[in-house]
């Protein structure tokens, strides 16, 4: 451990930026299976001039050194959104939030929490919750359970002694959030197949893939069914115009059409399900740069993922549908049909579900029902702010 009096500094600038984002990546690159991500992304989700998120959020960076040696870096952030949902819904009023963790020690992780909350105070919140980074939306969570296997794309990967870290400084559970693995070369339980087959008969229900050629139109429809589906569930953020604009642009390169289905009943789009082929098999071995052939190596991989794992990132049913046997019936059917054509056209083997909360017991029953099994844990840790 590197010894002397840690000093906190805010980070500004292009080049500030830069040096925060090389640190979380050194730090990630001790892990045995972290992967690491685009460098140039990764540049771009902190820059308030390129990531729409800072449309209706505001945020701080730090970097903890010793010395001359930078030992931790953290986010502090408020999303303007989020202040104005219920608090039952887990943000709400006087709520901010921290992300980007990474430190050398101990010492170094409480003075940055204290960094953060000191910073949320100060900008008049009274709880504060973590790790998010930045959105609700990007990575949140701390993974608990998993780090003995490789996260799939857009999921963090974090040391196991960061949670008690965070805990002995104050910091409480709020929620958990889980992802579920599953051999998706075996077919479903024989009810789950029946399932299937009685809604394929059903004349007012169609499952479609996703246009390419209309992807502007199919996104939007996905993120309003989302921004319906998900508005009553812990940490709801809606999306705003400007970031589905965003998400339309960086998401079209890792869409297959067969791999992304939206559910119709009566004519009328009313479910969705997304599944990208794991980026982060590509990614590991260009090391995240895409330069000087890491580009190359990325676009022939985005052609044709033979072979990729299959994560399932998102999904959705409008709100009055839920709680209804169709709307089981209409997941199970999107699932069957993606299987099917990730093995067949992709000779993928391994499918990832997730994330879902742990209290969702529709998705949690969904995935039992498919033989899947929790293969990684993250936890929002949550500490409210006293006045000082």
């Amino acid at each position: 451990m590197t010894t002397g009096e840690i000093v906190i500094r805010p980070v500004s600038g292009k080049a500030g930026r830069a040096e925060f984002v090389d640190l979380g990546r050194r730090f990630a690159a001790r892990e045995p299976h972290s992967v690491p991500q685009l460098r140039s992304e990764q540049l771009e989700l902190i820059d308030p001039d390129k990531n729409p998120f800072f449309g209706h959020a505001r945020a701080a960076f730090f970097i903890a050194y010793r010395g001359d040696t930078p030992v931790g870096r953290i986010s502090a952030h408020i999303d303007e959104l989020a202040l104005e949902l219920p608090r039952e819904q887990g943000m709400g009023p006087g709520t901010g939030l921290f992300g980007y963790f990474d430190a050398e020690d101990e010492e170094t992780a409480r003075a940055l929490l204290t960094q953060a909350e000191a910073w949320n105070r100060a900008q008049g919140m009274t709880r504060v919750l973590g790790p998010i980074s930045l959105s609700i939306w990007e990575e949140p969570g701390l993974l608990v359970k998993g780090q003995d296997h490789p996260p799939t794309m857009l999921m963090g990967h974090h040391p196991a002694h960061y949670r008690r870290w965070i805990k002995d400084a104050g910091y409480a559970p709020a929620k958990t959030l889980l992802t579920y693995e599953l051999d998706i070369t075996q077919d479903f339980p024989p009810l789950i197949r029946r399932i299937v087959q009685s809604g394929e008969r059903n004349s007012r229900i169609t499952v479609r893939p996703v246009d390419k050629a209309n992807w502007d139109r199919d996104l939007a429809i996905v993120l309003a069914i989302l921004n319906d589906a998900w508005s009553d569930n812990w940490g709801f953020v809606p999306f705003t115009d400007r970031e589905i604009a965003y998400a339309a642009k960086k998401m079209k390169p890792i869409v297959h059409e067969r791999l992304n289905m939206i559910a119709e009943v009566d004519g009328e789009p009313v479910a969705f399900m997304l599944t990208f082929p794991d980026m982060n098999a590509v990614l590991k071995r260009i090391n995240g740069r895409l330069l000087p052939l890491g580009w190359l190596r990325l676009l022939r991989w985005l052609k044709k993922p033979t072979g990729a794992d299959m994560r399932v990132p998102l999904m959705g049913v409008r709100r009055e549908l839920q709680n209804s046997r169709m709307a089981s019936q209409l997941a199970f059917m999107m699932i069957e049909r993606i299987r099917q054509n990730a093995t067949r056209d992709f000779k993928s083997v391994r499918g990832e579900i997730g994330w879902i909360l742990e209290d969702n017991k529709g998705m949690l029953a969904i995935a039992d029902a498919i033989d899947s099994r929790i293969n990684r844990e993250y936890v929002i840790f949550e500490k409210p702010l006293d006045e000082r």
